[in-house]
């Protein structure tokens, strides 16, 4: 099979279930947004992979490697129903949840912040905040979307808690690491 197939030479591309849309149609700016966040997380995994301090954090980040995948095939399927006549797969509330429940466990090796941080402290951590502020513009992306087009609404609320996360395991990371955060000085 070529790599190749021609069909979006002229600035369109195919939905699940066939419908041709723009390259430049929100549903595929949105999901767009989403290959790029998971092509970031894979970035973090990649740097974080030569130390055991991250292990967990690595697992963690497979996991939502594969849910962004699941986030982008419902993005792509135009049809949201509760039939699911394509069988794509959906992303539930459970995913989300999950994440809470992730960010509360990392959260407890982390001293409580009374100020704003800086993106920083360590090259990995600050690949983390890159990735961090992608799943932002995802997340907006996809809201953007959603007052046009119907959506599944569970997949903004598991964005904004990957965004949580992310915020959360650069914190992680760079304590992990021997480094404090950062914190904003205004100049005023």
């Amino acid at each position: 099979m070529r790599i190749y197939t021609r069909t979006g030479d002229r600035g369109e591309t195919g939905l699940i279930g066939g419908m041709r849309v723009s390259k430049n149609d929100p549903r595929i700016v949105a999901y767009g947004c989403v290959d790029e966040l998971n092509s970031n997380v894979g970035l973090v995994i990649s740097l974080l992979k030569n130390n055991r301090l991250f292990s967990d954090l690595i697992d963690i980040l497979i996991l939502i490697q594969n849910e962004l995948f699941v986030v982008g095939s419902d993005l792509a399927d135009p049809n949201y129903s509760v039939e699911n006549q394509h069988k794509t797969p959906r992303v539930h509330e459970k995913m989300a949840l999950h994440l809470e429940s992730v960010i509360d466990r990392f959260d407890e090796e982390l001293i409580p912040i009374t100020f704003f941080i800086l993106p920083g402290g360590s090259v990995e951590a600050s690949s983390v905040h890159v990735t961090r502020s992608i799943a932002r513009r995802t997340e907006t992306a996809v809201a953007v979307l959603s007052k046009g087009q119907t959506i599944n609404p569970a997949i903004l609320i598991y964005l904004n808690r990957l965004s949580d996360f992310l915020f959360v395991a650069a914190r992680v990371v760079n304590k992990r690491l021997g480094n404090e955060d950062i914190a904003w000085k205004p100049s005023m």
